[in-house]
């Protein structure tokens, strides 16, 4: 039967309509299977990149996960600060190639502000060893200076010589703003797909400068500093909320983190940040699984569809497969018949639905950037993507396994009676 392949085809096609439901259907749920587990890995590599050559993270006692978010990703808030002098005798360690401040707890308009000094602009990487970069301006230069993210920029519509107001806290309706403080853009970084995108960079001194006249969070009722005498006053930080550290040799990571960990004036903890996401995959795994279970569901759901329209369209096809088996087609051919139509439709919808799944991220994929931060990848297919669509196809084979199993044993004086 050289034919049979041209005939199934025509059979498909003379049954498009019923079939392109079924279609359509699987392709959705390839869609939303795939597009798990690409948001999965993506999110996975996103936050892996967030840093690169940091040898560990310090902050005051607390969870090591804890301290990775609201130090790296700037999610949630510090328990306690770290004081100055603290930072200062972790810097100064013989061992310490270099340390970066960090001070959080302000904003502006739902962006963290991140108070450093101006070597984090040289020190800090992200990605692959990558540095940070500059699409317009240059560093912070005076007190009131700030340096956006590109996405603080771009949704903000601020150029160069703008100015920005600070608010005190993190989030809330009615934030307290350092109106009488305001900040004048004069960089804008380059995009990096990590929270740097979304965070107004400024100095140690103008975190302090701010808050000369307040006390406890809120502003000193009578008194009030204009920004032109801030300068007056001493404005070296009493405390950080972090600091990342860089070393002279990797060889003594533990050795560094065991001196801070046993710290004696006040108590700090040092992580590293692989150990830190490593748990906090941990944590998220069920919630991983739980998706993909979810969507191995609507798999499953969808295929019982396919087999249902191919169990349903046998009893229209007994003449038809028996015309076939009577001009010489053998059982195995009609199993074959079935099971080829079957993995055809599936590898069209699948195919289908990772096209669908690429235009989604093709246009999806700045704006999720942008408000979450989760740089999506743009690869066609990845080889996991490739093990997930395998794994559909075997499933409908298997599926299909029932419909054709009937068909084959469907014999031809079945297929030629007609029914009464």
């Amino acid at each position: 039967m050289p034919y049979l392949p041209i005939l199934a085809v025509k059979s498909a096609w003379n049954r498009r309509y019923t079939l392109s439901l079924i279609v359509l259907s699987v392709a959705l749920s390839a869609l939303l299977l795939v597009g798990v587990e690409r948001a999965r890995m993506s999110a996975r590599e996103s936050f892996a990149h967030t840093i690169s050559q940091t040898d560990l993270i310090v902050g005051a006692r607390t969870s090591p996960l804890q301290l990775l978010l609201y130090a790296v990703f700037h999610l949630g808030e510090a328990t306690n600060n770290i004081d100055w002098k603290s930072f200062q005798d972790i810097a100064h360690n013989p061992d310490v190639a270099w340390a970066l401040p960090i001070s959080l707890g302000d904003s502006h308009r739902g962006f963290p502000v991140l108070g450093t000094s101006k070597s984090y602009f040289d020190l800090f990487r992200y990605g692959d060893k990558q540095s940070l970069q500059f699409r317009e301006g240059h560093p912070f230069e005076g007190i009131f200076d700030a340096v956006i993210g590109t996405n603080v920029a771009d949704k903000l519509h601020y150029h160069l010589g703008d100015k920005i107001i600070l608010s005190h806290g993190l989030s809330g309706l009615h934030l307290l703003s350092h109106a009488d403080k305001p900040f004048t853009v004069v960089g804008i970084l380059a995009e990096t797909g990590t929270p740097v995108d979304r965070t107004v960079h400024v100095s140690l001194e103008a975190i302090e400068a701010i808050h000369l006249d307040w006390q406890a969070g809120a502003p000193i009722p009578g008194v009030s500093i204009p920004a032109q005498f801030v300068t007056k006053f001493n404005l070296t930080p009493k405390t950080i909320t972090a600091a990342l550290i860089g070393l002279k040799s990797r060889v003594t990571v533990f050795r560094v983190q065991r001196y801070i960990n046993d710290y004696k004036p006040e108590p700090l903890l040092a992580v590293l940040p692989g150990v830190a996401l490593d748990q906090l995959w941990e944590v998220m795994s069920i919630a991983e699984q739980s998706l993909l279970f979810t969507s191995a569901m609507v798999v499953v759901a969808s295929l019982a569809g396919l087999v249902a329209v191919l169990l349903a369209g046998l009893a229209e096809r007994r003449r038809e497969l028996a015309i076939l088996r009577s001009v010489g087609a053998r059982p195995w051919q009609i199993l074959g018949l079935v099971l080829g139509e079957s993995v055809l439709i599936t590898v069209i919808a699948c195919a289908l639905g990772l096209i669908v799944l690429d235009v989604m991220t093709w246009i999806t994929g700045p704006w999720i950037q942008s408000h979450y931060g989760l740089t999506l990848s743009n690869d066609f297919i990845s080889g996991d993507e490739l093990i997930l669509l395998a794994f559909i196809i075997a499933a409908a084979v298997c599926a299909s396994l029932i419909p054709a199993v009937k068909a084959y044993r469907q014999t031809l004086s079945d297929g030629l009676t007609p029914r009464i």
